[in-house]
């Protein structure tokens, strides 16, 4: 069994006009949403083996809160350049590549691809990915390369909401 969460990254910030896209940073609803997002993971004894991120700087600081909540090492995160504006092609590239001694593995990422990939998953249909939304399947394999292929089975879908207690 396998198990696979595709996170999008937190709320960024548009403010500063001249910052390219790659390097915009996270705003303060996104700072704060991050470690509320890690800590509904641990609430509800969700683990994570591997973290695999887009080098993107609002993607990365989105990584570093989860894994600093989680209390891991921020060296365990793996930045993939192509995670960065993919495509649903590139994500199931990504994820065959994963070590296979690792159960779980959480990707960290952008629209429109994580959007178009999470609807090629399951039955569920989603418009928009929510900022650091979480959307979680699990699929019945041993190795990862074997993901595409398989049937994944929607385990949870969260995203930040007001008041929410998690």
């Amino acid at each position: 069994m396998k198990s696979l969460l595709l996170i999008r990254h937190a709320k960024s910030s548009w403010g500063t006009g001249v910052l390219n896209d790659f390097d915009r940073p996270l705003n303060e609803r996104g700072k704060k949403d991050a470690p509320e997002m890690a800590r509904m993971l641990m609430k509800n004894k969700v683990s994570i083996d591997c973290f695999v991120s887009s080098p993107a700087k609002r993607a990365k600081k989105t990584a570093r809160l989860f894994i600093k909540e989680l209390g891991r090492d921020e060296n365990e995160i793996i930045y993939v350049p192509e995670l960065y504006h993919a495509s649903a092609q590139i994500f199931f590239k990504v994820i065959s590549g994963l070590s296979d001694d690792h159960p779980s593995a959480a990707i960290f990422s952008h629209n429109p691809g994580i959007t178009e990939f999470v609807n090629m998953l399951t039955e569920m249909r989603l418009d928009n990915m929510p900022t650091c939304g979480v959307f979680a399947v699990r699929a019945s394999i041993n190795y990862w390369k074997e993901f595409a292929g398989a049937e994944k089975k929607l385990w949870f879908f969260k995203y930040p909401e007001p008041g929410a207690d998690y």
